[in-house]
């Protein structure tokens, strides 16, 4: 018999979508979601699940997939801030508004998309009625080779040289777009700021701090995204500071529960 060796490699097969709406109403579909209260948190870990398997597999991830992994991690934030952002007469404005618009848009013209597709089948299928001696005199003319060498001059060989020589230098100066993933993600960063604060002397650590250690823009991000989580789950306090940003983070300890739990 033929064993099985264990380093046999399993071909896993995904679906493909046509964009990232696609795949965000394929989720509210298939666990039957309110598409007016979307649970953000479920569906930004659905769709960055997704992503990262499409990275194992060595599938290219295109730009507008990782925009609006983007838009869902910076709704789930606003999510987790204490204030709520108001509107001019000082109602509570939804961060979820503008994406469930778009996902009503999309899903409308994902429902006419079926008969759109027929009409343009039916249209190339037909063919439109003309002069047939007309259309053989022109091809006729067009393949005829001794008169358009006849038409050729110098003049016009050099405004088509020139028009190839400015294609050539297009494409050659054309911006390449590259979309570059950090090696950053919240969980790893709730890991490192609880791993910081149990290392440090003081017990305690300021975000200024933080930032100074690492002051890379995405690096702050993740940071604060991460203390907003830790501070959710309780197992950070935070102490506000003098000046700009300037609060310290420490670490929930056993003995300040029990005294909220007494208190």
């Amino acid at each position: 018999m033929e064993e099985t060796s264990a380093s046999e490699k399993f071909e896993i097969k995904l679906p493909l979508f046509e964009g990232p709406f696609d795949l965000l109403l394929f989720f509210i579909e298939r666990d039957e979601l309110d598409i007016y209260d979307i649970p953000i948190a479920k569906i930004t870990e659905d769709f960055l699940n997704y992503i990262e398997h499409l990275e194992v597999l060595n599938v290219e991830v295109a730009s507008e997939f990782i925009l609006v992994a983007a838009t869902l991690m910076r709704i789930k934030a606003k999510m987790l801030l204490p204030r709520p952002t108001l509107d001019e007469e000082g109602n509570e404005v939804d961060p979820r508004e503008e994406l469930i618009r778009h996902l009503l848009e999309y899903k409308k013209y994902k429902s006419v998309i079926a008969e759109l597709s027929e009409m343009e089948m039916n249209r190339l299928n037909q063919e439109r009625r003309g002069n047939l001696m007309k259309e053989i005199r022109k091809l006729s003319e067009s393949v005829n080779v001794e008169a358009e060498m006849q038409d050729l001059d110098l003049y016009k060989m050099m405004r088509v040289f020139e028009k190839v020589v400015d294609r050539y230098e297009f494409e050659k100066n054309k911006p390449v777009h590259k979309v570059v993933q950090y090696p950053y993600t919240i969980s790893g960063q709730k890991t490192y700021v609880l791993t910081r604060l149990s290392t440090t002397d003081k017990g305690r650590i300021s975000f200024v701090e933080m930032i100074q250690e690492s002051p890379e823009k995405i690096v702050v991000i993740y940071n604060f995204l991460a203390i907003l989580e830790l501070l959710q789950l309780e197992q950070i306090t935070l102490h506000i500071g003098e000046g700009f940003n300037n609060f310290w983070v420490e670490k929930r300890s056993l003995d300040s529960e029990t005294k909220e739990i007494e208190a």
